[in-house]
């Protein structure tokens, strides 16, 4: 979005206070459009039940850098005097409180590439407990940045194809060698089935379970047998009273890395059994890179679509690997008479967050 735009969208000021993490939520948020898709206006009457659930992996990082490079150039005098509270995972979902004035619960939940997910989730726990009517949730993530991109290239999981960017991002593919980092935010409002009924506004879905688990194997690298992915898929399936049968389309983490592409199929076969030939399975990063903290929200979104619209977004770039025995929807969009979605998103660290989604038809 122009610059010239953002001015129009921020209070006087507030653009000079936060990160760009915080940025990517107010405009996600301030653009109106999540709010007034789901014709809610927050105000004294409901902000306390109103709650705020952004996340993000790397939270201000990229502002400390930039501090950091000022300050070793110029002089600690010139640091600004916001950098302490930028750096505040925390910052994202508080900006977007203070902005909108919900005064019901606030959180930040840093999960890498999970995180967004998270959010989702722990929205979905925060209503089905009676602390909040409505949540603010998704993800948000501003990471692209000399440090950050040296530091993934030296570790390995960003595709080295640098001469053709617009084929690097192969999800699944024989011949994928990493993810290409993305940035935005992603931004849903959930809301009790007896609040939107009572409102009488439009349900684009419904969030029927989800599960959190832990590979506690390794800081960056997936368990390469699945097995905490193949936990959380199960995990959710069972919160949501569904079997593997019932699922009609999968919106897999796949990230284009060699390792978590092989764990994440061998997941989905370990839970799903002989049915996941019955589904269908895709990866959006292969169109929008990967989001970071806001891929599982970005993803989340994709699948709710096609649950409404009744297309499964492809897999573009995409090459079979006979090492994946997963039924790909590869290249070109399909369509699909979809009852129910799973989303998959995880994270370094091994945070695994499997989320279930379902049609809803009588609104």
């Amino acid at each position: 979005m122009p610059e010239r735009t953002l001015a129009t969208k921020l209070a006087r000021g507030v653009g000079r206070q936060i990160t760009e993490d915080s940025l990517f939520a107010l405009v996600g948020f301030l653009d109106k459009a999540a709010l007034d898709d789901a014709k809610f206006t927050i105000d004294e009457s409901n902000r306390d039940d109103v709650g705020v659930l952004v996340s993000t992996g790397g939270g201000g990082m990229t502002d400390i850098e930039e501090a950091t490079i000022t300050m070793n150039e110029k002089g600690w005098r010139t640091v600004g005097p916001f950098v302490v509270p930028n750096a505040m995972a925390n910052a994202v979902s508080c900006q977007v409180s203070i902005e909108t004035g919900a005064r019901g619960p606030v959180m930040t939940s840093s999960a890498a590439c999970a995180s967004g997910h998270y959010s989702i989730i722990d929205g979905f726990h925060f209503i089905q407990r009676g602390e909040a009517d409505v949540i603010i949730a998704g993800g948000t993530e501003s990471a692209v940045s000399l440090l950050t991109m040296s530091a993934f290239g030296r570790m390995g999981p960003l595709s080295s194809r640098f001469d053709d960017p617009e084929h690097a991002s192969r999800p699944f593919s024989v011949d994928r060698d990493g993810f290409v980092s993305g940035e935005g935010c992603c931004i849903v409002i959930l809301e009790s089935e007896e609040s939107a009924r009572r409102r009488g506004v439009p349900v684009y879905a419904e969030v029927l379970g989800g599960r959190l688990t832990a590979d506690a194997f390794h800081i960056t690298a997936p368990d390469p047998e699945g097995d905490g992915a193949a936990r959380a898929l199960t995990g959710a399936l069972k919160s949501a009273n569904l079997t593997p049968k019932d699922i009609d389309v999968i919106f897999a983490h796949g990230t284009g890395t060699t390792l978590n592409d092989s764990g994440e199929a061998k997941a989905l076969k370990r839970a799903f059994g002989e049915a996941i030939y019955d589904a269908k399975v895709t990866s959006i990063k292969s169109m929008i890179g990967h989001g970071l903290g806001a891929a599982g929200a970005q993803s989340a979104v994709a699948a709710v679509c096609c649950l409404r619209e009744g297309i499964v977004p492809p897999t573009v770039n995409y090459t079979p690997d006979p090492e994946i025995d997963i039924p790909i929807v590869g290249n070109v969009a399909q369509e699909v008479d979809a009852k129910y979605a799973i989303v998959n998103a995880f994270g370094f660290g091994g945070q695994n967050v499997v989320a279930v989604f379902g049609r809803v038809d009588d609104y």
